[in-house]
C-alpha cells in the first residue's frame, strides 16, 4: 500500500521515526509520501525522505501563505535542485477558511502560484480545502486543465455532491483517511459510495486524525489499513481489491513505476 499523505518528518516522530516506518512496512505500507507545508518544512521533508527511503512533496499550506515568498517558483526551484530524494508533487496547497491563519487574499495568491508552478513543472498537486469550497472551485475553474494536470483533494471530508464535482468536473482523486472511520462521518461514507473506488487513494495525514480504534492517539502510516478496511466494507469489496486499486491509482498519480 501507499500512504499518499503523511508528515513523518514532523518532530513528533523524532524519537522513533525509524521504528514508525518499520511498523508501516510490517503492515504492508511499502511507500510513504511525506508532505511539505512551508519552505522550511518542505526542506525537512526532503531530508527525511533522503534518510529513510521515502517520497517527498514541497508546498505552502494555506495556514502559512502569509509568510510565502513573492517568488514561489524560485524558492521551489531551489528546493528541487538540492533534493536527492524524489519530489513527486507540489503541495499541500489550498484554502482554509476555518482558522484563517493567513488572510484569504494571500491564500488565494499562493494557491494560484503553486498551481501554475505545478503545471509548468508537470507535477501533480496535493490540495487542502476546508470551508472554502466556492472560492476553491472558482480558482480551479480559472486555472485547472484536467487533460494536462493531476490533483488530489487530501483528507477529503465533504459530501457526495462535492465529491462528484471534484471527480467529474476536475478529474481529481480523493484522499481518504481516518475521518472515514469516525462515527460522525456518514456524509463522507456516502460520498465514497457515490464515487466508488476508482478515484480514491489512501492516506493517514499522520500524526493527525488517527482512525478508530486509535482515535486520540498519534497517527502513523501503519494505521492506513484501518481506513482501507472501512472503504472495503462501504463498497462491499475485498480489502485486497481496495489495496490493489488504490495503490495502482496512487502510482499513476505520482508517476511511480
Amino acid at each position: 500500500m501507499i500512504d499518499t499523505h503523511a508528515h513523518v518528518h514532523d518532530h513528533q516522530y523524532d524519537e522513533d521515526r525509524a521504528d514508525t516506518i518499520a511498523r508501516a512496512h510490517a503492515a504492508g505500507v511499502d511507500t510513504i509520501v511525506t508532505i511539505g507545508t512551508d519552505l522550511e518544512d518542505s526542506e525537512r521533508a526532503i531530508r527525511t525522505a533522503e534518510s529513510h527511503g521515502l517520497l517527498a512533496t514541497i508546498g505552502i499550506h494555506p495556514h502559512e501563505a502569509k509568510d510565502a515568498p513573492e517568488d514561489i517558483a524560485a524558492a521551489f526551484d531551489a528546493l528541487r535542485a538540492g533534493a536527492k530524494a524524489p519530489i513527486v508533487a507540489i503541495g499541500e496547497t489550498g484554502l482554509d477558511y476555518h482558522y484563517n491563519h493567513s488572510p484569504a487574499e494571500e491564500q488565494r495568491r499562493v494557491l494560484r502560484d503553486q498551481i501554475a508552478y505545478a503545471r509548468a513543472a508537470a507535477l501533480p498537486v496535493v490540495f487542502h480545502q476546508r470551508e472554502a469550497f466556492d472560492d476553491f472551485v472558482g480558482i480551479l475553474r480559472e486555472q485547472w486543465d484536467r487533460k494536462a494536470m493531476r490533483g488530489v483533494i487530501h483528507c477529503f471530508s465533504g459530501n457526495a455532491a462535492e465529491a462528484t464535482t471534484f471527480v467529474e468536473e476536475f478529474g481529481m482523486l480523493l484522499g481518504i483517511g481516518g475521518v472515514l472511520t469516525f462515527k460522525t462521518a456518514e456524509g463522507l461514507r456516502e460520498a465514497v459510495r457515490t464515487v466508488g473506488l476508482a478515484p480514491i487513494v489512501m492516506e493517514t495525514d499522520c500524526p493527525y486524525l488517527a482512525p478508530v480504534p486509535y482515535r486520540g492517539k498519534r497517527n502513523e502510516p501503519a494505521f492506513v489499513t484501518e481506513s482501507a478496511g472501512v472503504v472495503a466494507k462501504i463498497l462491499n469489496v475485498d480489502l485486497a481489491e481496495v489495496n490493489a486499486v488504490t495503490t495502482a491509482t496512487a502510482k499513476r498519480f505520482f508517476g511511480l513505476r
